[in-house]
């Protein structure tokens, strides 16, 4: 039943990150940097302290008493995984929500989940599942075919965008996406998906924080089992470097390109724009409020980072279709993403089997 929750919690996340992206559509106005900033400052540093707040009775004590190594560790990931999310919307800018998500989740997946185990063999700590326990275990083989399907239906959904771009016209293009840009986005989709995976790494960094609240909820809920959101604490400090990468690059932007105009211009609609990019940025912080709910369900191994990206995967295709990102593609690429999604799918109940055998 645990691992049951901790499924439907990873879900939850996956369709708010799936999704948070759409409300940046409805900014009229702005440029990119302006509108992503803003969502940012929710995201990064409004909402993950009144989380934390509301859920983690004097966390700020937590982070104090906290080894200032273990804090620049998280930090510092949290300032790679920033580049990751950065690129993210410059990736999903140029491919859209449906082919950017797949290819920049799917290679964070894989990094993400297989490299925190693969240090763990080299240095061993208590609780934490290595790569030799996934090879040698049942349930770590089923963990890793269920990456290697999803890996397949990563493949799937890039061919289809290849397909995409050969097939599209200038009139569909420019109705579905017309920013799409095959080769820039592959580039930047690439560089997001590897630093993406540094946010596991920096909630491995900020483990010590995520347990200290664990032990205090236990001590005034004895018999209460794990305490669902003990990665809010976590969560403070990872996203602060991910708000420094952001804001300075939007600020650099802002500069070059004289936009900085866009957050005072009455030609636009400056109340709703703030309130889509704000709506974004919250919905985006939701990933990581349910991730925390099911990773303490889960447990922080592979198979809590290969459910959240691979619903997230799932639910960004199933908006791009929505969205009619593959307007005009013939009918065989239209089946090869309908594939594509269908293969992820099958991953998903492939990595859920195998965390239930453990």
């Amino acid at each position: 039943m645990s691992a049951l929750f901790g499924v439907i919690f990873h879900f939850i996340g996956g369709f708010a990150s799936g999704s948070f992206y759409i409300p940046y559509k409805k900014v009229k106005g702005w440029a990119w940097e302006s509108y992503w900033i803003v969502g940012g400052i929710f995201s990064w540093l409004i909402v993950p302290p009144l989380a934390a707040y509301l859920t983690i009775p004097n966390y700020t004590d937590i982070i104090s008493a906290t080894d200032g190594r273990i804090l620049w560790l998280t930090y510092l990931f949290g300032t790679l995984w920033g580049i990751g999310g950065l690129t993210y919307g410059l990736g999903v800018r140029y491919l859209g929500v449906s082919l950017g998500s797949s290819i920049i989740l799917g290679i964070s997946m894989v990094f993400g989940s297989l490299l925190p185990s693969i240090y763990f063999d080299f240095f061993p700590a208590e609780g934490k599942d290595t790569f030799t326990m996934l090879v040698t275990s049942s349930w770590g083989q089923m963990v890793l075919l269920g990456i290697l399907i999803c890996i397949a239906g990563i493949i799937l959904c890039g061919k289809a965008g290849v397909m995409k771009e050969k097939e599209q016209d200038q009139e569909s293009r420019s109705s579905s996406s017309n920013e799409f840009k095959i080769g820039l986005g592959l580039i930047v989709s690439i560089i997001s998906g590897v630093l993406s995976a540094c946010f596991n790494f920096g909630l491995e960094a900020g483990k010590p924080m995520a347990e200290q609240a664990n032990e205090i909820w236990k001590a005034a809920n004895p018999g209460g089992g794990e305490f669902l959101f003990q990665n809010n604490v976590t969560y403070v400090v990872v996203l602060w470097g991910g708000l420094t990468t952001n804001f300075i690059w939007c600020m650099i932007l802002n500069f070059k390109n004289k936009t900085f105009k866009n957050y005072t211009d009455s030609k636009t609609p400056i109340l709703k724009n703030v309130a889509f990019s704000a709506l974004a940025g919250i919905t985006w912080f939701l990933q990581f409020f349910f991730y925390g709910m099911g990773e303490s369900r889960l447990g922080n191994g592979p198979s809590s980072w290969i459910l959240h990206m691979a619903f997230i995967i799932l639910i960004a295709n199933v908006w791009g279709i929505i969205l009619n990102e593959w307007k005009g593609v013939s009918r065989k690429t239209y089946t090869t993403i309908i594939m594509g999604i269908i293969t992820i799918v099958v991953s998903v109940l492939v990595v859920g089997y195998g965390n239930s055998l453990k």
